[in-house]
C-alpha cells in the first residue's frame, strides 16, 4: 500500500472514531445525564435505557478501532522516527483497556436499575445513591483517560511535524493538545472547581482542532512521499 492510501485508510479509521466518540461522550451524556439532579438522571437512564446502552457499545467499538489507529499511523510514520513511532503506538494503546474496564461502572449502574431481586436486600435509597456513584466512578475513568489521550499526541504530533509531508501546523496543534489534556487533568483532580474555569473551556481546543484537522486531512488530501532535501 503506498503513501497516500495508508495515510487514507488512517484518516477513515480517525472519522470513525471522532465520529462514534461523538455519540458516546457527547450525544448520550446529553441526553442522560442532569448536573446535579441523580433523580432525574436515573428516570433519563430508565426512560432512554436503549441509548444508555447503545453509548455503551458504541464507546467500545470506537476503540476495539482505536486500537487499529496507531499501527496504521505507525506504518505511516515510522520512516520519520521509528522510536517515537513505537512510542506513539504503545501510548494510545494505553487508551484501550482503561476503557473498557471504565464501562464496566456504566454495566454496574445498569445493573442496580434491573430491578432484580437481590437488589431488594439494599436499604430503600440505596441503589439510587450506588447508580450515581457508578456515574461518578465512570466520570472518574475519563479524567484519568485524559493523560493517555494527551501523551499519544506529543510523539504522534511530533511525527507530523517532522514528516515534511503532512501539514506542520496540525503537528504543533497536536503537541500543544498533549499538554491541554494533562493540564485538564491535573486542574480538575487538584482542583475541585476548575472544571468551571475559563482555561478550562479552552484547554481542550488544541487537541480538538489537532485530531480534527489531521483526520480530514488524511482522509481527502492523504500523503505524497517528502520532498528531497536540497542541500
Amino acid at each position: 500500500m503506498d503513501l497516500k492510501k495508508t495515510a487514507r485508510v488512517a484518516g477513515l479509521l480517525y472519522l470513525i472514531i471522532v465520529v462514534t466518540g461523538l455519540f458516546s461522550l457527547m450525544y448520550v451524556p446529553s441526553h442522560i445525564m442532569v448536573a446535579g439532579d441523580a433523580a432525574a438522571t436515573i428516570r433519563n437512564i430508565l426512560a432512554s435505557e436503549r441509548l444508555f446502552r447503545m453509548g455503551i457499545v458504541v464507546e467500545l467499538l470506537s476503540h476495539c478501532i482505536f486500537l487499529v489507529l496507531p499501527f496504521a499511523l505507525y506504518k505511516l510514520l515510522s520512516p520519520v522516527d521509528k522510536d517515537a513511532a513505537v512510542l506513539m503506538v504503545a501510548l494510545g494503546v494505553m487508551i484501550v483497556p482503561i476503557t473498557f474496564v471504565n464501562n464496566i461502572s456504566k454495566l454496574d449502574a445498569l445493573s442496580l436499575l434491573s430491578g432484580a431481586d437481590y437488589l431488594r436486600a439494599l436499604p430503600a435509597g440505596d441503589s439510587q445513591a450506588r447508580v450515581m456513584l457508578a456515574l461518578k466512578s465512570y466520570s472518574n475513568g475519563i479524567l484519568v483517560s485524559k493523560v493517555f489521550w494527551g501523551l499519544w499526541l506529543l510523539p504522534f504530533g511530533y511525527l507530523v511535524f517532522k514528516s515534511r509531508f503532512l501539514p506542520r501546523v496540525l503537528g504543533i496543534l497536536l503537541m500543544l493538545g498533549c499538554f491541554g489534556y494533562l493540564i485538564d487533568f491535573v486542574g480538575r483532580a487538584l482542583l475541585p472547581g476548575f472544571g468551571q474555569t475559563v482555561i478550562a473551556s479552552v484547554v481542550g481546543l488544541p487537541a480538538a482542532f489537532g485530531e480534527l484537522g489531521i483526520c480530514l486531512w488524511l482522509l481527502i488530501v492523504g500523503a505524497s512521499e517528502p520532498k528531497p532535501i536540497v542541500a
